[in-house]
């Protein structure tokens, strides 16, 4: 049982440490079109959100997928950058439900690039047979899951805080929350190495 601690630990320490902000600032962009009452859909997009990140962990331990890591950090604020200027774009509009399997697709995707972000530093960290890897990405994952229903639990309690108590517009919330992202993730894209800075 100890074992399981330290794997979902590490998930958990994977999006909330504050080094990890790039993983928040997706699921803030990910959560700010949303209210309580949305919890099913947010837990669906979270998870599968989860479930690309486990895929692309799963590929790089049995060497089906191998990415340089500059692509992939230069692809991860790519994929927050889309998050915020959709959020910009669909603010106002209401949500269809039939809007979610697009919007699960596009999460999928994202969470297996972000995947790939942690994959060399998984590998190093679980050492033996791919098989042996299995049942610590599955922990791995359980941490992962957790953490973010945490970062979007506490993202809806703060819109709410704002929406109810200091009465923004939810579609002034949006387009806030949505700006400040692309605030943070545009230096991102500029300063990677890729660029040959």
């Amino acid at each position: 049982m100890s074992d399981f601690w330290i794997y979902f630990n590490i998930g958990l320490k994977h999006v909330l440490s504050i080094s990890a902000y790039d993983h928040v600032l997706f699921l803030l962009a990910l959560t700010v079109s949303y209210e309580f009452k949305n919890w099913k859909r947010l837990l669906i997009l979270v998870s599968t959100f989860t479930l690309g990140h486990t895929l692309a962990l799963f590929l790089s331990v049995f060497n089906v997928v191998s990415v340089k890591s500059q692509y992939v950090e230069f692809l991860i604020p790519i994929t927050i950058l889309i998050a915020a200027l959709y959020n910009i774009i669909a603010s106002g509009k209401s949500f269809k439900k039939d809007n979610l399997t697009f919007i699960a697709f596009v999460t999928i995707f994202f969470g297996i690039i972000h995947g790939l972000g942690f994959s060399n530093y998984f590998n190093v960290m679980v050492s033996g047979k791919p098989s042996d890897k299995l049942l610590p990405l599955c922990e791995f994952a359980l941490g992962i899951e957790a953490a973010q229903i945490i970062v979007v639990v506490s993202a809806l309690l703060l819109a709410y805080v704002v929406q109810t108590i200091l009465k923004f517009s939810k579609r002034d919330w949006i387009l806030i929350v949505s700006a400040f992202i692309i605030g943070v993730v545009v230096p991102m894209i500029l300063q990677n190495e890729i660029w040959g800075n």
